[in-house]
């Protein structure tokens, strides 16, 4: 230890704002742990490395310990040491000797080197045994940060959600093989918001980039024993701090200069954020943070027996939602991103485990409780993915409002309908009008389903034009991780081939699949590189790829498929009908502030129930009309071969056909029309003279 020991001053500590809060005149630290029975904040030098102070928290109450020093500003590296018992079958897992990363940290420095003293137990013996080795040489700290930054007028963009587009992506395997980011920028937040990125997204009409797991996250042991790494970052170990290597310096306000710049480009920012589990794993996990702070509060332990965490999310542990700490943590963590670092919404991994409550999912839990009545929360963007591996994780449609869903019975339904599965004309009518099955109930809007072809987890759009099979060889586990469920049609060869016509057959399907991701009502959400024929080579969990097999090939780019997703963008955005808040009803309904649909068969007249059933065909048509009076809009799917579509009466005009290369087109149309195999085709009613 070094002299010049600092003291804290009681009369200023504060116990109502957890972590580390620089006032001007020094540092309040706070930390919840309801079971322990004493804290230590350890102070480091700059470089994280050597232990200058360790000091005992002076002050605690309500089971939040706290005090302030004085002089101690930004830039401060600190941690923590908690005491109590080492008692696991009661729940129990404190060990001093480990050091605690701060579950408040706004910045970490140092990265996290495996090493069995990481464990609060010795590694391979029984876990209720105690390791008296000390952590820190190996683990990251946080930093104290100064919360002043000019953000130049910046606000929240709260576009419309009818108006969104969203485009999922990681922030650094979307720039890693861009040549026109410098080099120096790719892979950082920096390499995120340069001028390449946001031409290329404003080309699109993106109006949301939603970015995997930027919260600072750890690589999996066995992972890195096996020369791969966590890319994708489901494996949060902070919710507040940036994960590091997306900073060029290490400085959290790396991530405020991109968010600034994509808000002055248009671009809202959603997160994706875990708040379901930490890279803490099971009880025979390493002791980071939230597992030597207070396990029993932190986590679900079996109710059996507490040694054990009860985990519904397949990672090993269950953040415990239901405690009130670390209910506020997760709110504080998300009020921050939104208030501090101005991001738009988030979109919340494995969201039915947050739901969870003592007799199963709870809608009305106390978690989506807390997010609707909070005035900051609730006005941002919230998506859900609706499931969890418990039982009755599965909860597509059963969310509350405000939130949004992903719905992966767009992917899979719309998928099936273009590898032409029989009797799919009924489902891909559900989809074109946003799954109302499974959203019109509730007050719930007709922007409620999230539709995507594909998303990070599986195939790739071209993949699924490219592969029958999953080909996940490269992550070492046999090809026995990743589901089989790919709904895909390698439409003649496995992978890649030099056949015109397969390559032909491909592109044109890729374009039909897009047309129905933009036609369709609901919120699109496209998967970053399936604009150009990404290919993640039958790869379908490619989690553990940091490296060309997940990062966009932007050499590899299909012009031409960048021109029709701009065009089909260009269309959504300038008819009203396809962008509807509320469910759309058959005419005779009568209601004339909803959307009126009409179906139609391609001889012309409206669908019968019996046409429904008809498992022989694959040719419809939706004709959509907004209360506004703004024109109607014909959609014509054919997932079969060429085929005659008998037009409704009326003059009607030919925007989008996805037969040719060049989709879009301006061409007056009545009567018998021809429709090319596997195609649409969208038209727009125009009044007559």
């Amino acid at each position: 230890m070094r002299h010049g020991r600092p003291n804290f001053d009681r009369e200023a500590a504060r116990w109502d704002s957890l972590g580390a809060e620089f006032d001007g005149y020094g540092t309040n630290f706070a930390l919840f742990s309801e079971n322990a029975t004493r804290v230590e904040l350890c102070l480091f030098d700059n470089t994280g490395q050597y232990e200058m102070h360790r000091l005992d928290l002076p002050e605690m109450e309500g089971g939040i310990w706290y005090g302030h020093l004085p002089g101690i500003g930004p830039g401060q590296v600190y941690a923590y040491r908690v005491d109590g018992p080492y008692a696991p079958e009661e729940g129990h897992r404190f060990n001093p000797n480990k050091l605690l990363l701060d579950p408040y940290a706004r910045e970490v420095r140092g990265e996290m080197r495996w090493h069995d003293s990481l464990f609060g137990y010795p590694v391979g013996m029984d876990d209720r045994k105690f390791d008296k080795r000390d952590s820190a040489p190996y683990m990251p700290k946080a930093v104290v940060v100064d919360p002043r930054f000019d953000w130049d007028a910046d606000t929240a963009l709260r576009r419309p959600w009818p108006d969104t587009l969203i485009y999922e992506a990681h922030v650094k395997g979307l720039t890693m093989r861009h040549s026109d980011v410098p080099k120096e920028d790719r892979g950082t937040f920096q390499g995120l918001a340069s001028e390449a990125v946001i031409q290329h997204l404003q080309r699109l009409g993106v109006t949301a980039i939603e970015l995997l797991p930027i919260h600072g996250f750890v690589d999996d042991r066995h992972l890195l024993e096996k020369g791969l790494s966590n890319y994708w970052g489901y494996n949060s170990l902070n919710f507040f701090a940036p994960h590091r290597p997306y900073l060029k310096t290490g400085a959290m306000h790396e991530a405020k200069r991109a968010i600034r710049r994509l808000h002055q480009a248009g671009i809202e920012v959603i997160l994706d954020v875990v708040y379901n589990h930490t890279a803490e794993g099971s009880e025979l996990g390493p002791t980071l943070s939230f597992r030597g702070i207070d396990n029993a509060s932190y986590y679900v332990l079996s109710p059996d027996n507490p040694r054990h965490c009860h985990d519904t999310t397949g990672t090993g542990n269950t953040l415990n939602v239901e405690h009130p700490m670390v209910l506020r943590m997760i709110m504080d963590s998300l009020r921050y991103w939104v208030q501090v670092m101005h991001v738009d919404g988030f979109r919340f991994d494995l969201a039915s485990a947050l739901g969870r409550e003592a007799l199963g999912f709870e809608r009305e839990g106390a978690f989506f409780n807390g997010i609707r009545q909070d005035p900051v929360l609730s006005s941002v963007k919230l998506i859900a993915e609706p499931w969890d591996i418990g039982e009755g994780g599965y909860q597509v449609g059963g969310f509350p409002w405000p939130f949004r869903e992903w719905n992966d019975k767009f992917r899979d339904d719309f998928r099936g309908f273009w590898r032409r599965d029989t009797g799919k004309v009924s489902v891909a009518a559900q989809r074109l009008t946003g799954s109302p099955v499974q959203f019109n109930h509730s007050h719930r809007p007709a922007t409620s389903s999230i539709n995507f072809i594909a998303a990070h987890d599986g195939f790739t759009l071209w993949d699924t034009l490219s592969y029958n099979e999953k080909h996940n060889d490269a992550n070492g586990e046999d090809g026995k991780d990743g589901h089989g469920h790919n709904v895909s049609d390698n439409m003649g060869v496995e992978g890649p081939t030099d056949d015109p016509e397969i390559l032909a057959a491909r592109k044109r399907r890729a374009r039909s699949m897009l047309a129905s991701l933009f036609l369709s009502n609901g919120i699109p959400m496209l998967l970053a590189g399936d604009e150009f024929g990404q290919t993640q080579h039958g790869n379908n969990n490619a989690y553990c790829q940091d490296n060309e097999t997940a990062w966009l090939n932007w050499d590899a780019a299909q012009e031409d498929l960048i021109d029709a997703v701009a065009d089909l963008s260009a269309f959504r955005r300038a008819n009203v009908a396809l962008r509807q808040r509320r469910f759309a009803t058959a005419p005779e309904d009568g209601n004339p502030n909803t959307p009126v649909v009409r179906w139609y068969h391609c001889s012309g007249r409206e669908m019968y129930d019996e046409d429904w059933g008809d498992e022989g065909l694959d040719c419809l048509g939706m004709e959509l009309a907004a209360p506004s009076g703004e024109p109607p809009v014909l959609v014509i799917l054919n997932a079969g071969d060429d085929a005659e579509f008998t037009l409704p009466d009326g003059n009607w005009v030919c925007c989008i056909d996805t037969a040719s290369d060049e989709i879009s087109r301006e061409e007056e149309v009545s009567g018998v029309l021809k429709i090319g195999w596997q195609s649409v085709l969208a038209l727009v009613r125009r009044p007559a003279d």
